[in-house]
């Protein structure tokens, strides 16, 4: 596996499935910024404010068309089945919620602090387990750390702006001292 962050701003994400894991990967998504279409046979449980289209029917061949990726959160082989297919055959991102071996990507337990994100993964093996951890490094965390990141991006800025490299400077030392000036312990 390797792990990488993908901005989905703007981009169109189909989610199959419109239950309780259907509804929360939604959310995830929207929280992302991604374009989300939710279809499914029916709607079980209360989706979030903000998706692009839901379609109240079975998922079929052509679904994921335009799509960058997808969320199967059917529980349904035979719908995984053609979802994992027609992924496949137009190369977009599929995760198959509880079903590893169909899925080319992974939902992370994430810490975000502004512009600071922490991602966890156990590659799909066991969330709970990534949740745990997530928790227990933000808690270690200091706090305010997007201030910090803000601050930090400014600097760089102006540096460039000056015709300055960023590179071999002394960012640990700066981190620590925006840490203490910013309060973010």
């Amino acid at each position: 596996m390797f792990p990488l962050v993908v901005d989905l701003r703007g981009r169109r994400v189909v989610v199959v499935g419109a239950g309780e894991v259907g509804a929360h990967k939604s959310a995830q998504l929207l929280a992302a910024g991604a374009r989300v279409t939710v279809i499914s046979d029916a709607v079980l449980a209360q989706l979030p404010d903000g998706i692009e289209a839901v379609v109240v029917r079975p998922y079929r061949r052509g679904d994921l068309e335009g799509a960058f990726l997808a969320v199967g959160a059917t529980g349904d082989r035979d719908v995984n089945d053609l979802l994992v297919e027609e992924a496949d055959e137009l190369s977009i991102l599929l995760n198959v919620v509880d079903d590893l071996a169909r899925s080319n990507f992974f939902f992370t337990a994430v810490h975000r602090d502004g512009d600071v994100l922490v991602s966890v993964s156990t590659e799909g093996s066991s969330p709970a387990l990534a949740q745990w951890i997530r928790n227990a490094v933000g808690a270690a965390l200091p706090r305010n750390l997007g201030a910090v990141a803000i601050r930090l991006r400014a600097e760089r800025r102006a540096l460039h702006a000056a015709g300055q490299s960023s590179e071999n400077r002394p960012w640990a030392a700066r981190v620590e001292a925006l840490i203490d000036e910013l309060g973010a312990s």
